[in-house]
Formats: C-alpha cells, structure tokens, sequence
C-alpha cells in the first residue's frame, strides 16, 4: 500500500494531525483537505457545540473534523458494514465514544422517521454516481432531522446540475474543486 493510500488527516481542532485509515468502498472518495478547510473556515461561528450529522460518512473525514473542531455530538452513516466498522474503530482511536456514534444504515431509510433530535449541522456527500441530494434533501425537512437553522453542505459532481432543494434552503456560500462543487445552506423557519 502506498503511504498515505486510504488514509485522512484530521486538519484542525484537538485531533490535528491525526491520520486515520479508511477501509475503500464504492464510490468513497474523502473530501480533499483544501475543500474540508474552507468548509471549516465558512462554519467557524456555527460549530461550537453543534449536533452533527454526516451521512454517507465513508471515511468519516467531514463529521470527524467536524467533533475535533468542536461540535458536541456527531452521528456517522454508512451503509457498508466494513466501512461503518472502520469509522468505529476511529471513533475508538480518537477517545471520542461519548460524544460520536456510527449507525450502519442505508441513509434513505434512515431518514424515513424522525431522529431523537434534530441536528444543527448536517453534512451530505454521496457517491456522485448516485442521484440522492434531492430525496435525502426532501426527507430531512420532512422527517424533522434539522434544527431551525440548521447548516446543510451539499457536495456533488461538477458535471450534475444543481436539484431543487427545499425554499427554505438558502445559499450562503459555494465552492469548486477538482470534479465536486460544494455549497453551504442554512435552513429557516417557513413562517
């Protein structure tokens, strides 16, 4: 195996540094370091203490920045049971048991019921292969996964237009980077 090969670096908060192996899968590919610290730089003011979710979590590079930057909570959603193992033993590694949990799921079906609570940030980086942003978009507003303003970062093939996403989904910042365009929401209230 190449050095490096299947593996992320956390890049910043009290796990920088830390390199984590990653088992491959179908269509995982880890969001790239630069594209992860601008993404990290836009939240800055909205992760302290936030509630975490990262579906399609593959190498857990997004949700596990995300707690060592200090959000309070992080769920990790994997479908493959060999990769949701991995992001367990990583939660392990880093001592951060009490404050991430790893569901082995498909992420459609887990948003087709309403969470314990809602979340404040939610990140969703499918396979790009795979059409999911608008029915994974639809079913978090429906299913009540997102808290009243919560922050959605989208992440997809440059060569995909954008889908419709939820009125109440506004565009605060986007991004390009190699083949993914990215782009940060914040949710409000309908009123």
């Amino acid at each position: 195996m190449a050095d490096g090969a299947n593996q992320v670096r956390i890049i910043g908060g009290r796990h920088r540094g830390r390199r984590l192996h990653f088992t491959p899968g179908r269509g995982l590919r880890p969001t790239a370091d630069r594209v992860r610290e601008t993404l990290f730089n836009w939240l800055r003011a909205d992760l302290a203490g936030a509630r975490c979710l990262d579906l399609f979590a593959g190498s857990g590079a997004l949700g596990l920045e995300a707690l060592s930057r200090g959000a309070a909570a992080l769920t990790l959603v994997e479908r493959n049971r060999w990769v949701a193992q991995r992001l367990r033993d990583n939660v392990a590694l880093l001592h951060e048991q009490a404050l991430a949990e790893v569901i082995q799921a498909d992420a459609l079906r887990l948003l087709s019921a309403p969470p314990a609570q809602p979340y404040d940030i939610v990140f969703i980086d499918p396979p790009f292969a795979e059409d999911l942003l608008p029915a994974v978009s639809t079913r978090l507003e429906q299913c009540a996964w997102l808290s009243p303003e919560a922050m959605i970062y989208l992440e997809q093939d440059t060569h995909r237009p954008w889908p419709t996403l939820p009125v109440n989904w506004a565009i605060q910042r986007e991004g390009r980077a190699g083949g993914s365009a990215q782009r940060l929401l914040r949710r409000s209230i309908r009123r």
